[in-house]
C-alpha cells in the first residue's frame, strides 16, 4: 500500500515556511514510501477490517472506501492516445480483472469481462416492479499526466494552509485553490507531486463498489442496478466496444464529476481535427528559394485561429479551439485540435471554420503538396436525450437533498461516456465524486466527498423503488 498518512502536515502548514516543510517531508516521506513499497504494510487505520459498525441502518464504510480507492490508485491505467489496441494500455485490463474478482466476492450476477476490458455486472432488486438504473465509471486515467507509481498521501483533519506534495517542489495552496478553505477539518487525499492521483475516475469506481457492498450487506430496499467499468474514456473511445444491447436500463449515471453536489446533464459537442502540413528540407546553407519549412507554415496557420477562443480564456458554455499537439519537423508537421461547443449550430460553424482555413491556406500558399485535414466527431451534447427522461435528474436531485447536499446543476466542459450513451438513446447524467484538479499533479479529493457520493448512490437506488 503506497499511501502515506500525514497528519503532521497540518501542524507544519501553520508553523513552518515552505522550505522547511520540504526538508521535513524529504526525510519522512522517503521513509514511509520505502516501508509501504517494500513491506506492503497497511499503515495506521488501514489495518481495520472493511466493515464495522452500523450507523443509522447504513454500514460504516469509510475505511473500506478509502482502502479500495488507495488500492486502485496503485494500478497504472493511463490510456494512450496513439494506442491501437483496446484497451490501449495493459494496466486497464489488470484493474478490470481485480474488479471482476471483487464483483464475484460481492456475489453480483451476470459478471462479464470482455476482451476489450469492458466489465459489466448486475445487482437484482430486492423489491418487486423495480426499475433498472446503470452506474458507470472508467478505468483509465488521463494521458496528460503520469499515473505510474502513484504514492498517495492521506492528510487527516486538514487545518488549512499550504500542503507540500512529497519531497519535490510541488505544493497545493489555498491561495491558488480557494476551495481548500471549505475543507478545513476534512480528510484530504493527494499524490506526492510526481504523478496525478487518479481520482478521475478511480474514486468513481471505489464509490460504486462501496455502494454495491452497502446494498448487499444491508436490507435497504433498492432497484435493479447494472454496473459498467469502461476503458479509454479519457481519449474518447471508451464506448467503442460497449455492449449497449445488453446494458438494458431505464436510465444510467456516470460517477465522474467533481465537487460535492455536482449533477451534470449538458456537455460539449466534441470533435477532433488533424491538420497535416508538408514541407521540403534542404541544406540550410543552400536553401534559398528551395526549402519549404513545415514548422514555419504550421506556426503561420495557427495564427488564423481566434486567440480569445481557447480553453484558458473561456468558461461556462463558451466553446473553443484547442491546439493539443504540435508534432513534426521541417518535412512534415501535424497539428491536432480539439473542437468544442455546447450549441450544435456553433459546433458545426467551428468545424467549417477549420475547413475554410485549410482551403484558404492552400489557395494562398500554392504549396506543391496541399495541406490535409481530417475531422472526426467524438460525442454530442446529452441534453436533449436527458430531457426525455426527466426522472433521471429529479431522482438524483431528491437523493442529494435527502443526504443533506444541495445539487449543483452545471454544464460539463468536456465529455463523458454518458454522452455516447445519450446518443444511443439512454439518458446518463453525471454525478460528483468529490474531487478537484483532475488530470494534474495537484489533484485532490476529500474522503468526506467520496462518502457523500456513496450515500447519494445508495439513496438513488432506494428512492427509485419508493418513487
Amino acid at each position: 500500500m503506497k499511501a502515506i498518512i500525514a497528519p503532521w502536515q497540518n501542524f507544519l502548514s501553520k508553523k513552518f515556511d515552505l522550505a522547511y516543510k520540504k526538508a521535513f517531508f524529504s526525510k519522512f516521506n522517503k521513509k514511509f514510501c520505502y516501508i509501504s513499497k517494500k513491506c506492503g504494510e497497511k499503515i495506521g487505520r488501514f489495518n481495520k477490517k472493511f466493515y464495522g459498525l452500523l450507523k443509522g441502518g447504513y454500514m460504516d464504510f469509510r475505511d473500506a472506501l478509502l482502502e479500495r480507492f488507495l488500492n486502485y490508485t496503485e494500478f497504472d491505467t493511463q490510456s494512450k492516445i496513439t494506442g491501437k489496441s483496446s484497451p490501449t494500455t495493459l494496466g486497464q485490463l489488470k484493474l478490470a480483472k481485480q474488479l471482476e474478482q471483487e464483483l464475484y466476492t460481492l456475489e453480483l450476477e451476470e459478471i462479464k469481462l470482455s476482451k476489450h476490458s469492458v466489465l459489466t455486472a448486475f445487482l437484482p432488486a430486492n423489491m418487486p416492479n423495480a426499475p433498472t438504473i446503470g452506474l458507470i465509471a472508467h478505468l483509465d486515467t488521463s494521458p496528460e499526466c503520469s499515473g505510474k507509481n502513484v504514492c498517495a498521501e492521506v492528510i487527516e483533519n486538514y487545518r488549512g494552509g499550504d500542503i507540500a506534495l512529497g519531497i519535490g517542489d510541488e505544493f497545493i495552496s489555498p491561495v491558488f485553490y480557494p476551495f481548500l478553505h471549505k475543507h478545513v477539518g476534512n480528510t484530504l487525499i493527494v499524490a506526492d507531486g510526481n504523478t496525478l492521483l487518479g481520482a478521475d475516475n478511480k474514486a468513481g469506481i471505489a464509490e460504486i463498489m462501496t455502494a454495491l457492498s452497502v446494498l448487499k450487506k444491508t436490507n435497504i430496499p433498492h432497484c435493479n442496478i447494472r454496473v459498467a467499468f469502461t476503458p479509454d474514456e479519457e481519449i474518447g473511445v471508451g464506448m467503442k466496444y460497449f455492449p449497449i444491447d445488453q446494458f438494458l436500463c431505464d436510465w444510467a449515471y456516470t460517477i465522474d464529476g467533481g465537487e460535492v453536489g455536482e449533477l451534470e446533464y449538458e456537455n460539449f459537442n466534441g470533435a477532433s481535427a488533424k491538420v497535416t502540413i508538408h514541407g521540403r528540407n534542404m541544406h540550410t546553407g543552400y536553401a534559398t528559394g528551395k526549402m519549404i519549412n513545415a514548422l514555419t507554415l504550421a506556426c503561420e496557420f495557427q495564427q488564423i485561429f481566434p486567440t480569445a477562443e481557447t480553453p484558458e480564456k473561456t468558461e461556462n458554455k463558451e466553446g473553443f479551439f484547442h491546439l493539443s499537439r504540435f508534432i513534426g519537423d521541417v518535412e512534415k508537421v501535424e497539428l491536432h485540435y480539439l473542437i468544442r461547443d455546447f450549441d450544435a449550430q456553433k459546433f458545426e460553424q467551428r468545424k467549417r471554420f477549420i475547413e475554410t482555413a485549410v482551403a484558404n491556406f492552400n489557395r494562398n500558399k500554392k504549396l506543391r503538396k496541399k495541406v490535409e485535414l481530417e475531422i472526426q466527431n467524438n460525442y454530442k451534447n446529452m441534453y436533449q436525450t436527458v430531457q426525455k427522461t426527466p426522472q433521471s435528474i429529479a431522482l438524483a436531485d431528491l437523493a442529494m437533498r435527502e443526504c443533506g447536499i444541495e445539487p449543483l446543476h452545471k454544464p460539463i466542459r468536456g465529455g463523458t461516456d454518458g454522452a455516447w450513451l445519450a446518443e444511443k438513446g439512454l439518458a446518463c447524467p453525471n454525478i460528483f465524486t468529490g474531487g478537484y484538479n483532475f488530470h494534474s499533479k495537484h489533484e485532490v479529493i476529500t474522503l468526506e466527498g467520496m462518502e457523500s457520493a456513496v450515500n447519494v448512490i445508495v439513496k438513488i437506488a432506494e428512492l427509485a423503488v419508493a418513487k
